[in-house]
């Protein structure tokens, strides 16, 4: 199956219709957005950055990165027209392109060797062909640019499948393929022990009745188990740790090296 046939089988339009409220109030979100703030402060980034993001969905991280870099500049790039239409809605001041970054002659404009920071949070997973993506993404990233990625690890849900998760990674996995992507990585490591890998046992164990629980408009998201195991977990991910070999949610940051693309 080529790469374009089986990312035709994701519909990103649907998906931020189903599941933008639930994403906007999820914990485990919130977590990750939180990491990659810390990720891009441990890497210099302050002030008047040029900060890019890679899959920007509908703009939940943008809208953070705004309020911690009130300065920056902020750009972001996503297959969804409606993710760009609800991140355009939620910062006007940014730009937000909509491009198929699989598609080899996708254009770039304006944004070519543009960023001096990007991020690429939860997206590779969900990719057959992370490498040719990260391939293409590099041609909006400035020599030298720092990357912050954050992808899943740990076993797979009955939810992470519905929505089209291809696999999850290791630190060694995710190093592999930011080097062979061009990337000089400076760290790889875990995030999550020990209550963000019980949140996600949680969602393992609700199987496919979370598929139906989340669903945009469902009691149960707002007033039924989803949103109880939030509100509980919520809290307690303020003590994970961070660079554990036992965490369920894999990091990295790296420099762009390959070049101006």
């Amino acid at each position: 199956m080529t790469i374009h046939s089986r990312a035709a089988e994701d519909d990103w339009d649907q998906h931020w219709r189903n599941y933008s409220e639930t994403a906007e109030r999820n914990p485990a979100q919130r977590y990750r957005r939180q990491i990659v703030l810390d990720l891009l402060r441990r890497s210099g980034c302050s002030g008047a950055a040029r900060i890019l993001d890679i899959g920007s969905g509908q703009g939940d991280l943008a809208f953070d990165l705004q309020q911690e870099f009130p300065r920056a500049e902020l750009a972001g790039v996503e297959l969804s027209a409606a993710g760009v239409a609800e991140s355009t809605r939620k910062l006007p001041g940014a730009h937000f392109l909509q491009r198929d970054l699989l598609d080899p002659a996708g254009e770039v404009g304006a944004l070519g060797s543009w960023a001096q920071y990007a991020v690429c949070a939860e997206v590779l997973e969900h990719l057959d062909d992370p490498a040719l993506f990260l391939k293409h993404a590099a041609r909006y990233l400035a020599p030298g640019c720092a990357l912050v990625v954050t992808v899943p690890g740990g076993p797979q849900s009955e939810f992470d499948r519905h929505i089209g998760h291809r696999q999850h990674f290791t630190p060694q996995m995710l190093r592999a393929l930011l080097e062979k992507s061009g990337f000089t990585v400076e760290i790889a490591t875990t995030a999550g022990f020990p209550f963000f890998n019980l949140y996600r046992m949680a969602v393992i164990l609700r199987g496919k009745h979370l598929i139906t629980d989340v669903r945009s408009g469902s009691t149960a998201a707002s007033s039924g188990l989803a949103r109880v195991v939030m509100s509980v977990f919520r809290p307690l991910f303020a003590m994970n740790i961070v660079g554990s070999s036992l965490g369920w949610q894999t990091i990295a940051t790296a420099r762009w090296t390959g070049g101006a693309k």
